[in-house]
């Protein structure tokens, strides 16, 4: 298995870098399996050690530009249930983590780009980026938990509007939806993760722990029942042949002509 993401911890802060900067940083199977060891890492060390998170992408071009698509067009049933249920539970164990976790989104954040950043507790975008969930391009859906957080974050008509349409749109616009928190200039954004992130470690890690359970107990029963839906509805659509023309299009870079069938 190749190094695909570092963990590096300094002053208390520990950021995950995803390393696949000639792919975009896309989310494969070796990337998600060692995100899921780096969390467990993280979560059995001590507030001395560790009191926030951060996920960035490596490069200047993409946070994380999607998931493994040939991945998904060659496996069986079995296999992408398996990838699909890696993915989710990644993003629910950062979630979970009682740590305080920033995206700092410097380029794409598309597919699995975006239901990573919006596994975080905290979204900060650099102006130059892209959000988007690009699923049904392929004849699919948002599979790590996109139609779930991506409505939670902004509500169901902005989940809709940006599932459905497969939109592309800008770091203003996604704070002005409210699924980013902070934008900053490309050049003021380290600074502006640091600013924020320093001042969360400031903060009584118990009463931040205490105060992230509090806040998403609410709909832990019905994102938990969301999350095996998605899973079921992304497995279904492999049995129609729009998915399958929708996976090779992007491939063989053409448009998809989808038949509904």
């Amino acid at each position: 298995m190749d190094q695909v993401v570092s963990l590096n911890i300094e002053d208390q802060i520990a950021t995950l870098t995803i390393e696949r900067e000639k792919a975009l940083n896309a989310l494969n199977a070796d990337a998600l399996s060692q995100l899921r060891e780096h969390i467990s890492d993280l979560n059995g060390r001590s507030f001395e050690e560790v009191r926030a998170v951060v996920l960035r992408g490596a490069g200047d071009k993409a946070f994380v530009a999607g998931a493994d698509i040939k991945l998904m067009q060659q496996s069986s049933e079995a296999e992408l249930r398996s990838f699909i249920k890696l993915g989710q539970d990644v993003m629910n164990s950062l979630e979970a983590m009682p740590l305080p976790v920033i995206a700092a989104v410097q380029g794409f954040a598309i597919g699995g780009g975006m239901e990573l950043a919006l596994a975080a507790d905290i979204i900060i975008a650099s102006t130059k980026a892209k959000f988007g969930q690009a699923e049904t391009n392929l004849g699919l859906i948002p599979g790590f938990g996109g139609t779930q957080r991506l409505m939670l974050r902004s509500g169901m008509g902005t989940a809709k509007t940006l599932i459905f349409g497969a939109d592309t749109i800008s770091a203003q616009e996604a704070h002005r939806l409210h699924i980013v928190d902070y934008i900053a200039e490309p050049e003021e954004l380290d600074r502006k993760v640091s600013q924020v992130v320093s001042n969360l470690t400031t903060k009584g890690p118990l009463a931040v722990a205490a105060a992230k359970r509090a806040i998403q107990q609410p709909y832990k029963d019905g994102l938990m029942l969301g999350l095996e839906k998605e899973v079921d509805e992304f497995i279904g659509l492999f049995q129609f042949k729009d998915t399958q023309e929708g996976l090779s299009a992007f491939i063989e870079k053409r448009k998809a002509n989808f038949r509904g069938e």
